[in-house]
């Protein structure tokens, strides 16, 4: 299995487009070692985030997601269906703007992780989400790293704001 995912993110526009097909299967999240989230999964909330920061280059960088937290409760009946998220996504429509954003999970495991939605599809009598991992990187490779400035740059130790 590759540890760094580099597939996209789904967007919202293809996340309702498959809840919308597949109205009454059930959802199942699949992590991305493969296994299932517990089926009866709630979803909490649906999020407009906005994360605004500043790399180590010293650019000033904004990033927005749509963010459903997931809980996990011991009614272990529930089930959400692809008609049941569709009418929360409907309801977050306010805050969402309209915007066609990346969709990410918030799973409490030991510690609260967000990962990201990679597909959607039926698959035996339910409507599976795999998810993929987040990852870091430098957005200013070509100042902190030599390896990545441009022939013939100047030589320094670290650029601005590079630590």
């Amino acid at each position: 299995m590759n540890t760094l995912d580099e597939t996209p993110t789904l967007l919202i526009s293809h996340l309702r487009s498959a809840l919308a097909a597949a109205p009454d299967l059930p959802l199942t999240v699949v992590w991305p070692d493969g296994e299932p989230i517990e089926s009866h999964f709630h979803v909490t909330e649906v999020g407009r985030v906005r994360k605004d920061f500043v790399d180590c280059g010293e650019t000033i960088r904004s990033q927005v997601t749509c963010l459903l937290q997931t809980w996990v409760a011991d009614d272990t009946d529930h089930r959400i269906t692809g008609a049941k998220l569709l009418r929360a996504l409907a309801h977050a429509e306010p805050i969402l703007g309209g915007e066609d954003l990346p969709v990410e999970l918030e799973y409490e495991a030991c510690n609260v992780v967000q990962l990201r939605l990679v597909s959607i599809a039926p698959e035996d009598a339910a409507l599976v989400i795999r998810l993929a991992g987040k990852h870091t990187d430098c957005l200013a490779k070509e100042l902190c790293l030599p390896s990545a400035r441009p022939a013939g740059a100047a030589a320094a130790a670290c650029g601005p704001g590079c630590c």
